[in-house]
C-alpha cells in the first residue's frame, strides 16, 4: 500500500500521530530505538528530518536504523534535496509557501525532483505554512511567519495550496516552540480547507493535543517531547490515546 493510501485509510476512523525524529540529534542506533519505542506507543508513522545539521548520510543511516525496528512508514521530512535517502517509504515534496526565500519555495524541489524519480520514492505534496513564533525552521527558511492571531492569514495560504493541487497542509509553529499553532487558526483553516492537515511544533501535553485533533487537525506531529524524555514510551501512549479517544 502507497503511504498516502495508507494515511487516508487511517484517517476514516481516526486520527494520526506521527514521531518525528531529528537525525542529528542522536546516532542512528538511538533513533532506531526511539522508533521501536514510538511503535509501541502507538504511534502510525515515523518522520525523519530536521532544520540543521542534516546530511544524505546521517538521514540514511537513520532512516535504514529506524527501518529495522519498525513496521511502520517513513517518511522523508527533508531539510533540501542534500537529505534524500531511498531508504524511506515516502518523503513530504514540501513547499514552504510562506519562505521568503523561493529555494525554499520552489529551488531545492526542483533539484530534488529528478533524484526523486529516479530512486523510486513515494512524493507526498504538502503545503508547509510556517506559524509565529516559527523557532529554528521559521529562521533557517527565512519564513514570513503567520501572527498567531492572523487566521485568516492562514486560511488563504491554505486555499492557495489547495488551488495549486497540493494534498496536505502542514502548520508548523516550529520544534520547540513555547506553545503550539492556536486551535483558533487550526479551526480557520479546517473549515475552509478539506485537505488532511497536518500540525506541528509545540505539542508537549495529552491535553494540547487532545484540543488540536478537536479543532480539526487529522495529523499531530510531535518531536521535541521525544528527545527531552526518559519517560517516551508513557509520553507518546498518553498523547496517542488523547487523539484517538
Amino acid at each position: 500500500m502507497k503511504v498516502m493510501d495508507y494515511i487516508m485509510d487511517k484517517l476514516k476512523n481516526e486520527k494520526v500521530h506521527m514521531g518525528l525524529i531529528d537525525p542529528y540529534e542522536q546516532s542512528p542506533d538511538v533513533a532506531g530505538e526511539l522508533a521501536y519505542v514510538l511503535e509501541a506507543a502507538g504511534s502510525d508513522a515515523i518522520m525523519v528530518g530536521g532544520s540543521t545539521g542534516v546530511e544524505q548520510k546521517n538521514v540514511d543511516y537513520t532512516v535504514k536504523a529506524i527501518k529495522k525496528r519498525v513496521k511502520i512508514p517513513v517518511i522523508l521530512f527533508p531539510t533540501d534535496a542534500r537529505s534524500i535517502t531511498p531508504a524511506a517509504d515516502a518523503i513530504y515534496f514540501m513547499s514552504m509557501l510562506n519562505s521568503l526565500d523561493i529555494n525554499k519555495v520552489v529551488g531545492e524541489q526542483m533539484k530534488g525532483a529528478p533524484m526523486i524519480k529516479k530512486l523510486g520514492l513515494e512524493p507526498l505534496s504538502m503545503a508547509y505554512i510556517i506559524v509565529e513564533p516559527g523557532m529554528t525552521v521559521g529562521k533557517v527558511g527565512n519564513a514570513d511567519v503567520i501572527p498567531r492571531g492572523e487566521n485568516q492569514l492562514a486560511v488563504n495560504y491554505a486555499l492557495a495550496a489547495k488551488y495549486l493541487g497540493m494534498k496536505l497542509i502542514y502548520l508548523e509553529a516550529g520544534s520547540g516552540a513555547p506553545e503550539p499553532v492556536p486551535v483558533e487558526m487550526i479551526k480557520a483553516v479546517k473549515e475552509e480547507v478539506e485537505l488532511p492537515l497536518i500540525v506541528g511544533g509545540g505539542i508537549r501535553t495529552p491535553q494540547q493535543a487532545k484540543d488540536i485533533a478537536r479543532a480539526g487537525a487529522d495529523v499531530i506531529v510531535t518531536g521535541t517531547v521525544i528527545e527531552e524524555s526518559d519517560g517516551v514510551k508513557n509520553k507518546i501512549e498518553g498523547l496517542v490515546s488523547s487523539i484517538k479517544n
